[in-house]
């Protein structure tokens, strides 16, 4: 029987945490904001497919599919261990984007990973398999960073730690917020977004990162919701990011208007995203954003909550 595995959506940075925060992310409606890998057994050595919505956006040759390379990648890893890899077939059921800002490689990456660990009995712990999912990250993105992956794997709203072992941490949240995501449509590639930032930043900078990210964690914690809004500012990322995105400014500042206790560039963009206070207002920011931030038939809102569990097995 069919194993399928779904990992969902990202938002990483969050404003205030450059590469060291992100969240998994689910729509309120149930559907399937992220991507499901299904793995079965097969006769031959290694059967790939692609089928789902952006899936003509993905690279045609199947080495550069990002689940063939997960699938080599953890072959490599068993082998090395004395394991023998099954032979199986994966399905890549393409539901995200790609460069979107929500961590479309993110998701297919995951899900890939936990389906082929599960089918193997899972061999590898979690912080095992969440390194290798960093180190295919960073084949997407130019570098291994955790922030996407880390909250898709394991849910929640999660600090990247790197220390001690540990890949990453989990952080309280808001559990009332409300999570408004536009995407519209365009495609800004990670590696770009990554590019237009400066090479070094003023020392006014760097003291005001400290202060905005060590603010928002003692917020979280101390369930200080208007301290944790008002320090999700971004001096690293935005300002040079925000050229990227249709409109971005005003935008913003008109979810601002309505009632966004928080607005910001999801990721590495052009995803947008809103925090409401209550489903009202998130209601309101999502009719705004559609009418005003999506620029083509691709686009999309979603309204959307902290996904506790990450990626799990669909039934």
């Amino acid at each position: 029987m069919a194993l399928r595995i779904y990992a969902p959506a990202t938002s990483a940075n969050i404003s205030v945490g450059f590469d060291s925060l992100g969240a998994a992310i689910s729509p309120i409606d149930g559907s399937l904001l992220g991507d499901v890998v299904e793995i079965d057994d097969c006769k031959t050595a290694f059967e790939l497919e692609s089928v789902g919505r952006f899936v003509k956006k993905l690279p045609r040759e199947k080495e550069k599919n990002i689940v063939y390379q997960a699938y080599v990648l953890f072959s490599e890893n068993l082998k090395l261990r004395g394991g023998k890899v099954k032979k199986l077939r994966l399905t890549l059921e393409k539901n995200m984007p790609i460069g979107s800002g929500l961590g479309s490689s993110a998701c297919s990456i995951v899900a890939a990973l936990v389906a082929l660990n599960q089918f193997h009995q899972n061999p590898f712990s979690k912080m095992e398999l969440l390194a290798m999912m960093g180190q295919l990250e960073g084949r997407v993105s130019g570098g291994v960073h955790y922030d996407n992956v880390a909250p898709s794997y394991l849910g929640g709203l999660q600090l990247m730690v790197e220390n001690q072992g540990e890949i990453c941490q989990p952080l309280p949240f808001f559990e009332n917020w409300y999570w408004v995501l536009a995407y519209p449509g365009i495609k800004v590639s990670t590696a770009k977004a990554r590019a237009i930032l400066p090479e070094s930043y003023s020392r006014a900078d760097i003291v005001a990162q400290a202060r905005y990210l060590g603010s928002f964690i003692h917020a979280c914690h101390t369930k200080q919701e208007k301290l944790a809004t008002a320090m999700m500012k971004d001096v690293i990322a935005e300002p040079y990011r925000e050229k990227l995105l249709p409109n971005f400014a005003e935008i913003k500042q008109q979810c601002k208007s309505q009632g966004a206790l928080s607005v910001g560039i999801s990721g590495s963009g052009p995803t947008m995203y809103a925090i409401a206070p209550d489903f009202d207002t998130a209601n309101k920011l999502s009719s705004y954003l559609e009418n005003n931030y999506l620029q083509n038939d691709s686009g999309f809102v979603h309204i959307c909550k902290v996904d506790k569990v990450g990626a799990r097995e669909l039934g």
